[in-house]
């Protein structure tokens, strides 16, 4: 199956996106937010929407990408030095700044489960941010001269989607202990920030390091 990356690179970025899935975010917060305002049913339907969103990306990203690498091998890895840079600038930010999840537990009156859909998908689809991030997290496990890219990149996008679910249902299930224990915790709330930076960083140097294929 020549979709498949090798065990290693399967490995590795299950680590990596793991870390990432847990690492608060916009799209967390509105899930989290919906589900304490709203009820479960909002936050489920809110965090399907996301990753609904994060479906269009994946796509958007295996073939946009392959396209690059089949027209200039040397663009796709420039797309990877800047993406690289990105990194670099958002492990910064995790530090410097700490955690995005901001809860707003205000009550208010209930909605129906389509607009949180529509919320969630909104907030993945049209966040620039999630676009850098699948155009600069994806790549680091693709070799430049690979000619099943494209179905490698969707592969490890739906893979991705795959272990961010459970996790971010059992988040919304769960949703008062874990928003609890978050705003609660400073030392948990930096360590998931220099966890984040860390993991950030380290894809950054592999990328500007690596010698050109």
């Amino acid at each position: 199956m020549d979709f498949l990356p090798s065990l290693a690179v399967i490995a590795t970025f299950t680590f990596a996106a793991g870390v990432l899935i847990i690492t608060p975010g916009p799209d967390m917060t509105l899930f989290l937010s919906r589900t304490l305002t709203q009820g479960r049913a909002a936050g489920l339907a809110a965090m399907l929407g996301a990753t609904s969103g994060l479906v269009v990306h994946t796509m958007l990203a295996a073939f946009g990408l392959s396209a690059l690498l089949a027209a200039s091998p040397k663009a796709f890895l420039a797309v990877k030095i800047v993406g690289a840079l990105y990194l670099l600038f958002l492990a910064f930010q995790a530090i410097r700044r700490g955690s995005a999840l901001t809860l707003d537990t205000t009550l208010r009156s209930r909605q129906p489960l389509m607009k949180s859909w529509l919320a969630g998908f909104g907030i993945n689809l049209l966040n620039p941010k999630i676009v850098l991030f699948f155009v600069t997290f994806l790549p680091q496990f693709i070799s430049v001269n690979d000619p099943h890219a494209s179905a490698k990149l969707a592969f490890l996008g739906s893979y991705f989607i795959c272990l961010g679910v459970p996790s971010c249902a059992a988040m919304v299930l769960a949703a008062d202990r874990v928003s609890a224990t978050l705003r609660r915790s400073r030392k948990i709330s930096r360590a998931i920030d220099w966890l984040c930076a860390s993991i950030f960083g380290a894809f950054a140097f592999r990328i500007l390091l690596a010698r050109g294929q």
